[in-house]
């Protein structure tokens, strides 16, 4: 499942939020700031959930609440591909060693849970009245958005390529959609460039965790 659309008038207010690595006490208290209400609204993820910070399982548990969707980001991906027997190493290195620790209940959930992120769109597409917005982990990579156009999966997770020209100064519009939302890259703060939002402020490091109101 590639693209996953989200129907915005079933909610009162919609926020997407940005990477959050384990940071589950910093969610909660945004979304109390926020005055958020289980009932009424939903929070869209960048990706991301697990590795380096406090309480991965903890994140993991948002994938079962009805009002919280996500895509898949590459800390998801290596997690996927380590429980698959493919360079679990690679995972570890990159803050995945809390899994290995997790003895009885709490490792079977974890699993249960990270098997289940297979399932996890990669894309995001929400309708807002006349406006698209769309949410991937690190990027769209095509000049023009289409819902169901097939791109670069890999590029999805995991480019830093067009960031990487944003901050050189070569600034472009992806076509066919308002805004989009990525996260995968810690910044100091939200960059918003062209219809492109980067809203990873590494949380996990200290700083403070970026939610952005959409409805």
């Amino acid at each position: 499942m590639f693209y996953q659309t989200v129907d915005a008038k079933a909610w009162r207010n919609i926020w997407v939020v940005g990477d959050l690595h384990g940071c589950r006490t910093q969610l909660d208290s945004q979304l109390i700031l926020h005055q958020f209400d289980k009932q009424q609204d939903l929070l869209l993820s960048v990706g991301d959930l697990i590795d380096r910070g406090p309480d991965s399982p903890g994140c993991l548990e948002l994938l079962k609440e009805p009002w919280f969707r996500c895509v898949r980001g590459n800390h998801e991906q290596m997690a996927i591909a380590a429980l698959q027997g493919k360079d679990p190493m690679l995972w570890v290195m990159n803050g995945g060693e809390w899994f290995w620790q997790l003895r009885g209940t709490a490792l079977i959930a974890a699993r249960h849970a990270l098997k289940q992120c297979v399932e996890l769109p990669l894309i995001l597409h929400l309708q807002l009245g006349d406006r698209v917005v769309v949410i991937a982990h690190a990027d769209y990579p095509a000049s023009h958005y289409e819902l169901g156009q097939e791109v670069d999966w890999h590029q999805v997770v995991w480019s830093r390529d067009r960031l990487g020209r944003h901050q050189r100064g070569n600034t472009m519009a992806i076509d066919g959609a308002s805004d989009f939302y990525f996260g995968h890259t810690p910044l100091e703060q939200p960059l918003n460039v062209a219809n492109q939002h980067y809203i990873d402020t590494g949380a996990v490091f200290g700083n403070r965790l970026t939610l952005v109101q959409l409805q």
